[in-house]
């Protein structure tokens, strides 16, 4: 019988996409998930959830516990993995890819073992398919994710400090696996060939904090149109946002939520008008709206 230490770690939520960077290019941001495991004698594993995690249906698979015990086969994992988050669950902010890496990191913790980012990255991207949203939860910063023969490369790339970001969901969530599924099977040469462009604009204008270059690399035509219609009053929430000042509002991964660039002194007004335009005076304390730092933390490992 081998066994388990308490441990904590902790790892920050994410935007994908971007506009034209489609599963490739990702953002930390500052809502984190927040995961720690106590061994006790109980012989059983009991599962404790708070902040956005308590609305999730008790019979729901966890994935950060599906991982411990997939991980720690052979081994009696007995004792409380509690799982704060304040990542809103099916709404584009990358809740799964954070689960993922908490949950591959904390199985060495709990064994007594270093880190290892490689492998855990690895085995997230493998899982969710792409690693537009892994990356940046493991790594931190700004990420892009380039396939190669050897496997994934990942890169961090430059953000101005001028850039900021606000985000607003309604209600509602979208699966990844629904929003895949509006996907056309192919796109012309053409369209294909016009998306990278507005990839290069997309990350010269993050990288400048240039307003003109970011708008144009917001645009896209592989994904978001097809995302758009899974979101209920989208084309009204992203009028309210330019109005109050974004450069550009685009969907957030997957979607549901959608997510806003702009100057870094307007993000809390621009998230607060998304906000009510999702809401519609509802007062649904599932509807989120709010402002997002960049942050350069990936997973970490917290004192316990």
């Amino acid at each position: 019988m081998t066994d388990l230490s308490s441990a904590r770690v902790r790892v920050p939520c994410s935007t994908s996409n971007l506009g034209a960077g489609f599963d490739t290019l990702g953002l930390a941001l500052d809502r984190f998930l927040d995961v720690s495991f106590t061994p006790d004698s109980s012989g059983s594993l009991r599962v404790v959830r708070e902040g956005t995690l308590r609305t999730l249906p008790e019979d729901e698979t966890d994935i950060v516990a599906e991982i411990l015990k997939s991980r720690l086969a052979g081994v009696s994992v007995s004792g409380v993995l509690k799982m704060h988050s304040d990542i809103p669950v099916g709404r584009g902010l990358g809740a799964s890819a954070a689960a993922r890496v908490a949950g591959h990191d904390l199985a060495l913790a709990v064994r007594g073992l270093p880190r290892n980012d490689g492998a855990t990255f690895d085995s997230a991207y493998r899982e969710e398919g792409h690693g537009d949203n892994a990356a940046p939860s493991m790594f931190g910063g700004l990420r892009a994710v380039a396939e190669t023969e050897d496997g994934p490369m990942v890169m961090s790339l430059p953000l101005s400090p001028q850039v900021g970001f606000a985000y607003a969901a309604p209600s509602v969530g979208v699966s990844t696996d629904e929003a895949r599924r509006q996907l056309p099977k192919s796109v012309s040469h053409g369209l294909a060939t016009a998306s990278l462009g507005r990839l290069v604009a997309l990350l010269q204008g993050l990288a400048e904090g240039d307003a003109d270059l970011i708008r144009i690399g917001a645009q896209d035509e592989l994904h978001v149109p097809y995302r758009m219609a899974l979101i209920p009053r989208a084309s009204s929430v992203i009028s309210a946002g330019i109005d109050a000042g974004a450069w550009a509002v685009t969907v957030s991964g997957a979607g549901s939520g959608l997510i806003a660039m702009c100057d870094q002194s307007d993000a809390e007004g621009v998230a607060e008008a998304m906000h009510q335009a999702f809401d519609e005076g509802s007062g649904d304390p599932e509807c989120f709206g709010f402002s997002l730092s960049p942050t350069e933390r990936g997973l970490e490992r917290v004192a316990f």
